[in-house]
């Protein structure tokens, strides 16, 4: 699902089920409850009406958020500060507080420092976790 966010909470389009996008929350577990309601909700229609859909929604299947620059901003905002990420991206701290409220959106440049920026962290993370 490719995943943003915006001033007023998350919001999500998934290209295998055309026409369908959900909004909704600003806390991204209660998004990801009402995506799956709202999944559930798509296919028990197209059902009904005779609709085709992908036969992945047949069985078990696991929804994947693929998140855009201020999406990955927002949820992790309260895992890391923005001037940890300041040091990690180089981009000001005051201009990723400005992406996540919605102000601004970030140049695809930008997008992929802050992208970056947390593969690294994982990347640290993961190092240690091993040692």
């Amino acid at each position: 699902m490719q995943t943003s966010h915006t001033a007023t909470g998350f919001c999500c389009i998934c290209e295998q089920l055309p026409g369908w996008v959900v909004t909704g929350s600003k806390d991204f577990g209660k998004f990801k409850d009402y995506v799956q309601e709202s999944i559930d909700l798509f296919i028990q229609c197209a059902k009904e009406e005779g609709d085709e859909y992908p036969s992945v929604f047949n069985g078990e299947y696991e929804v994947v958020y693929d998140m855009d620059a201020c999406a990955l901003l927002s949820y992790y905002q309260k895992v890391i500060s923005f001037a940890g990420l300041q040091a990690l991206s180089g981009i000001n701290q005051r201009q990723l507080a400005h992406y996540v409220a919605g102000r601004s959106k970030p140049r695809p440049q930008q997008s992929e420092k802050i992208k970056k920026a947390f593969s690294l962290l994982a990347q640290d993370i993961m190092k240690e976790y091993k040692n």
